[in-house]
């Protein structure tokens, strides 16, 4: 029973680890922001959570994309 509890441990931490990180995903490759915007919205991903992301969906970008290229 041991073995069967740790295993199951276990894909729920995968799990977690895998559902917490697909916000981190979506921003990385997307293309809505680039630069130091994409890196505020990662790091406000981390230290906010879901929340931060929700926002991300709702406002970003912030400054058109082309302002992105042109650089």
């Amino acid at each position: 029973m041991d073995i069967l509890g740790a295993m199951v441990t276990l894909v729920f931490f995968i799990l977690f680890g895998v559902i917490w990180l697909l916000p981190l995903l979506f921003i990385l490759l997307s293309e809505r922001t680039g630069g130091k915007e994409k890196l505020a919205w990662i790091l406000a991903v981390i230290f906010i959570s879901w929340f931060a992301w929700v926002l991300w969906l709702l406002l970003a970008p912030i400054k058109p994309i082309d302002a992105y290229r042109r650089r």
